[in-house]
């Protein structure tokens, strides 16, 4: 089927699928965020194009602390289509097998969605912002320019525990999401047609 609610006569609207249109919006919403801190660098890069080269300067130092602002803007965005692949997952459960989540399956869905948004997000911010902070642009950044950048890898260090924080909170909501995803999918009963 294709998620058709099959009446007497003919077809009527398709079902909606709630965790797929909550995850879906989730995507958008990070969408947006990761192209908001995109511009962000763009705009800095325009404000300071007079004295630095920002992105050159991180690309050419790659073996120090640079090399997590790309991590995690690289991470950010595997997290965007990793949260609309799984809106196409709920969706395929609740739309086309016609399973409900529901009960504690719907505890395990929220924490998906939340670990997936909050120690996701954080994660790969803070990443970028350890990289800006470690490779010395933060400074130049906040200095509109005029300071020089001072790689200082040892300042990574603190962002150790943050970091390490928010990568259990994005595991715990994936492995949560994929035991709800998991026991939904094994669920005997779909629900009945209309």
């Amino acid at each position: 089927m294709s998620g058709l609610n099959l009446k007497k006569g003919g077809l009527s609207t398709p079902t909606a699928s709630v965790w797929g249109s909550r995850f879906i919006i989730s995507a958008i919403i990070q969408g947006a965020i990761i192209t908001l801190l995109t511009l962000l660098s763009v705009a800095a890069q325009l404000f300071l194009s007079s004295s630095t080269n920002i992105i050159m300067y991180l690309s050419l130092s790659f073996l120090g602390a640079s090399k997590w602002v790309f991590f995690g803007f690289i991470v950010y965005l595997i997290l965007t289509v990793a949260i609309a692949v799984t809106a196409v997952f709920y969706n395929h459960l609740e739309t086309h097998m016609r399973k409900k989540i529901g009960g504690f399956r719907t505890i395990l869905a929220w924490t998906h969605l939340l670990g997936m948004n909050v120690g996701g997000t954080a994660l790969a911010i803070t990443m970028i912002f350890a990289g800006l902070k470690g490779s010395g642009i933060l400074g130049v950044i906040t200095s509109g320019g005029s300071a020089s950048a001072v790689s200082n890898d040892g300042v990574l260090v603190q962002f150790i525990p943050p970091i390490a924080t928010f990568a259990a909170i994005l595991a715990i909501g994936v492995i949560t999401g994929g035991i709800a995803f998991i026991s939904t999918y094994l669920q005997k009963n779909p629900l009945p047609t209309e």
